[in-house]
């Protein structure tokens, strides 16, 4: 069984930053990508950053320059440091992650429960 946890979000003003942990734990072999999505009241869930096993991080192009995601591969852990943050920016972000237990090849893809970023202006 495995399972993701989100921490860190919150409420902060427009221009103010905030740091996203999501926390993969169980039964793992091998953490492939781990990603983060958000979805916005009305709006379909969309992804924000990706960051593949070993490699650079993708961003949407609505968080570029002000959002960095990174891995703590040791600790099965990906964050998402965002910075100038925005009203447009507020929905629940969720951590995303393609996972491989021991003695299977294919993953499985899991989420995390969300966590509410609320940005006011």
């Amino acid at each position: 069984q495995v399972q993701l946890v989100e921490s860190g979000g919150g409420w902060v003003q427009a221009g103010g930053s905030l740091r996203l942990s999501c926390v993969a734990s169980g039964t793992i072999f091998r953490i492939e990508t781990m990603a983060w999505y958000r979805q916005a009241p009305g709006k379909q869930r969309e992804l924000v950053a990706e960051m593949p096993q070993g490699g650079n991080s993708n961003y949407a192009d609505s968080v570029k320059g002000r959002f960095t995601s990174s891995r703590d591969y040791g600790k099965n852990t990906a964050y998402l440091q965002m910075t100038s943050l925005r009203p447009e920016d507020t929905a629940v972000y969720y951590c995303n992650a393609r996972i491989r237990p021991p003695f299977v090849l294919r993953s499985t893809e899991y989420w995390g429960q969300g966590t509410q970023v609320t940005v006011s202006s």
